[in-house]
Parts: structure tokens; sequence; C-alpha cells
């Protein structure tokens, strides 16, 4: 193993190992450092994404959908199953089996592109100097032109609700119950709690979520997150909002959690209970105390908008840094960084960066809400169109939702994109593109989208931002 090395990243999640291949692809003699050891007992690549996020969870998502339509809405279609029985343990092997191709493809990647991969943990030293313990082995020093730091997040955790990842879990735990439970707590209203919720109510649980903001999904889209908010309603999501947990106690196999709100004190039972109130920069052990990395107040890395710290040739991206925690966020800043390093301005446009929350109907945005649009005091207009005008939703089953586009009134430019319904992870693409070439509405309307497709929703929407929708009646906005 060499000491020497034009780049080191600290990190192997979707951040590190992209910048990882990308900086090789460039020609730089590139070594990444990453110590998760998986379910298997094996080192991993891939991060908290691929092994317990992003990826294990939409295999859930996705299998725990198939079996909902299976028992409520393949009838129909006039296709009657009956007898229809739940293999909770096949189901879980398959999101196994999806992670472990998944990340064993990243090490091939990595064997292909030449990438060093350190299996260990990695300290930033001054002077851009890295200390490696590996997982087995004595500790070296390792020098580096530049190093990345891409450590990643973790889950936050409150007192009132210790993990045990037995009774009280985290995401990661949530990922593999070995039964759904009869009545399962979530707290925590957010994306993971909506969806990893969601997985356990499609399977047969009765599902509890407490939040203690008053406000449903207060970043997005005021009309996008009440659509959704009685949507999932009906799905039976029972969402307690205000409801603050003050407190909470495992007695034999389940999990009493007290709780506070405008009603009082209250208290609920469960057999399981799913902390989901968000993740925090994951800098443990990440630097020494003459490493030179400005920290601030709430513990991410300072950065300037390439993802410089204040080290020269020492970069931090993803979840160590400031804006969402995002997968695709940490790709973008991982190759925007490989190529600065070699003097290119490649820069990441963080004003059409999508977020996304995989429930059904999925929820997809970018850009500025309506809300947003409204307190920065100049002229805006919007359209909204819902699926249920749709020749496509309506043949699929899947009429509920909206798309709303926000744009500039006077110069027309798309300001941001909203969706709630069928395929929105798909759908909000469209915006991001239209955005990221400066489009406006205009620009969509005159475009010629395929029908049926619920691509055209989008088309609607665009044509009632100036009141020309064709297949919804519209009103005239009162000035």
């Amino acid at each position: 193993m060499a000491d020497n090395y034009d780049v080191i990243i600290i990190g192997g999640g979707p951040g590190g190992y992209v910048a990882a291949i990308r900086c090789a692809q460039l020609g730089l003699n590139t070594a990444c450092i990453e110590k998760r050891i998986n379910k298997q007992d094996e080192p991993a690549l891939g991060g908290t994404c691929l092994n317990v996020g992003c990826i294990p969870s939409k295999a859930l998502l996705d299998s725990s959908w198939k079996y909902h339509e299976t028992e409520s809405s393949l009838a129909d279609h006039g296709i009657n199953i009956k007898g229809a029985e739940l293999d909770l343990d096949t189901m879980l092997k398959r999101k196994d089996t999806i992670v472990r191709n998944l990340t064993g493809g990243i090490a091939q990647l990595f064997k292909a592109n030449k990438v060093t991969w350190l299996q260990g943990t990695g300290q930033l030293k001054s002077g851009k100097q890295v200390e490696f313990q590996p997982l087995d082995g004595d500790v070296q020093t390792l020098q580096a032109e530049h190093v990345i730091l891409a450590a990643g997040s973790v889950p936050v955790d409150i007192p009132v609700a210790p993990v045990d990842q037995e009774i009280i879990v985290d995401s990661t735990g949530a990922l593999e119950f070995d039964a759904v439970p009869k009545r399962l707590g979530v707290i925590g209203a957010g994306v993971i709690g909506l969806e990893l919720g969601s997985v356990w109510a499609r399977l047969g649980s009765e599902v509890v979520v407490l939040e203690a903001v008053d406000a449903f999904l207060p970043a997005v889209d005021k009309q996008i997150a009440k659509d959704a908010q009685k949507q999932f309603a009906k799905q039976g999501l029972d969402i307690r909002l205000g409801a603050r947990v003050t407190g909470s106690e495992v007695k034999k196999d389940q999990v009493v959690v007290r709780y506070s709100d405008k009603d009082g004190e209250n208290e609920e039972t469960f057999d399981r209970l799913i902390v989901a109130v968000g993740r925090r920069p994951y800098t443990e052990g990440l630097l020494s105390q003459d490493a030179g990395v400005t920290l601030d107040e709430r513990n991410y890395i300072y950065v300037d908008n390439q993802c410089r710290t204040d080290v020269p040739g020492v970069y931090a991206i993803g979840d160590l840094v400031r804006g969402p925690a995002l997968a695709h966020k940490a790709i973008e800043e991982g190759v925007m960084v490989a190529e600065v390093i070699m003097g290119e301005s490649t820069q990441v446009n963080y004003d059409a960066v999508p977020g996304v929350i995989y429930t059904h109907p999925e929820l997809a945005w970018v850009g500025k809400t309506e809300e947003e649009a409204k307190d920065s005091g100049d002229a805006y207009k919007t359209g909204a169109v819902p699926f249920a005008a749709n020749g496509r939703a309506m043949a699929a089953g899947e009429t509920g939702g909206m798309v709303k586009f926000v744009a500039d009134e006077k110069t027309d430019r798309i300001l941001g994109m909203h969706v709630v319904g069928p395929q929105a992870s798909e759908l909000i693409q469209q915006g991001v593109i239209a955005m990221e070439f400066g489009a406006t509405v205009e620009d969509l309307q005159l475009m010629v989208f395929g029908h049926p497709s619920l691509s055209e929703t989008v088309h609607e929407a665009a044509l009632a931002t100036d009141f020309k929708a064709i297949h919804v009646a519209q009103r005239r906005r009162k000035k």
C-alpha cells in the first residue's frame, strides 16, 4: 500500500465512492477509506444509502406496495387473488440481495478504475495527512495532495426514546423486523418516518405517527402537503401533529410512549417504535484538533459553493455540509470536487436539487414553493392540475394528487415544480431539466407531450399557469 496519494477520500457512501471514481477517471492516484462492515460481516462500500437507507427502503416500499395491491386493488382490474400470503422472510432476503449486488458492483468499479479501497477509519490531521486505522492492522499515516471528507450522517438520538434496536429502533432497525408489528409507533413525520411507516402499514401494521411540529411537511409546498396528508389519512396512516414525545418505557415486548399535544398528556402502547427525527453529520473522530477545518454551530463542516473547506486542498461533501441530506446532492458534489481539483469550473446548481418522498403517492419537488415565492415579494403565478383529469392515470387507477408550477410573473421563468401523485420521482426531472436550462412556462406550454401519459399533467399544469388548461375548468384568480 502506498503512503502518498493525489486524493484521499474519507467515506465510501454515494458522495465518496463517486468522487473516488471520478478522480480516478481524471488520472489521479486515488484512495477511498471506508469502515463499514455489512450484516454478512463483510467490508462494504455504499455507505448508509446503499446498505441501510435509500436502496433497502425502496426495495421494501416496492415489495410492500405489490402486496398491498394484491390484497386491496387488483380486483378493480379484474384480477381476483384469494388467500395471498405474506412471506416476510423472502421479502427481506430479496432486499438484502439487491443491496449486496449494488455494493459489490461498487467494489468492481473501484477495481476497474484502479481506486485503492482502504478498509478502516480515517482521520484528517494537519498538512493534509490522514491517519488510517485499518480494520485489521496497525495505524498508518498517509499523505495526500487533496483530501475529500465524505463521512455522511447518522440518525439523531433523542433521550425520551433511547434506541435498543429491538423494541425501539432507528431507520436501520426498521428494515429488519422479523415479524409485522401489530401496532407500530413512529416518531417523526418526515421523509424517513413516512416511508418506513408506509412499508409496515401496507404489510398490516396499525401505524401511528407522532410529529412535534404543528404543520405537516412544513418544507413542502402547502397545497401539495395538504393533498398528501389527506391521501395518507385515507390509507389509514394516523398522523398526529403537534404531538411532542415526552418519554417512553419498554415493558416486556412492548413500549409505552408518552406525548403531549393540545389536549394534554397522552399514552400509547406499541409493539415496535421507530425513531425518525432526522440525521446529523458524522464527524466523530473525523478531524484532529489541528486539522484546521471549521465546523458551524450545528456541527456541519463549513464549505464554499464548490465544497472547499478553510484548509486549501481539503473538501467536504454530502451530509457533512450545508443543504439537504440527499444522496444525489452528495453524488453531484463528489463529481464537482473531483473536477475542481483538476482545475475545471464545475458548479452544482443548488437551486435545482430535487427532493422526493417515496410514499404512495410519491411527493417530489424542486425549486421554490408558493410560500417562498410569496415571501420574496416578487410577483409570481401558479398553475396546478390534478391527475384525476389524466387518462393514463385513470387507466392505471392512480388519480390522486396533482402537478403544480410556480413561476415568475414578469419573466415567465419557472421558479419551482411540485408533484404529489404517481411517478412523482420521475416526473419531477422534467422540472429539474427545465430549470437547469432556464426554461419559461411558455417553453413547456409549446412542447408536444405524448398521449396518453402521466407527463401530460405536467403540460396541463404549465398551461394552467396562464389559464390555458384544456382538460380542466379554471377560474381566473381575483387580482
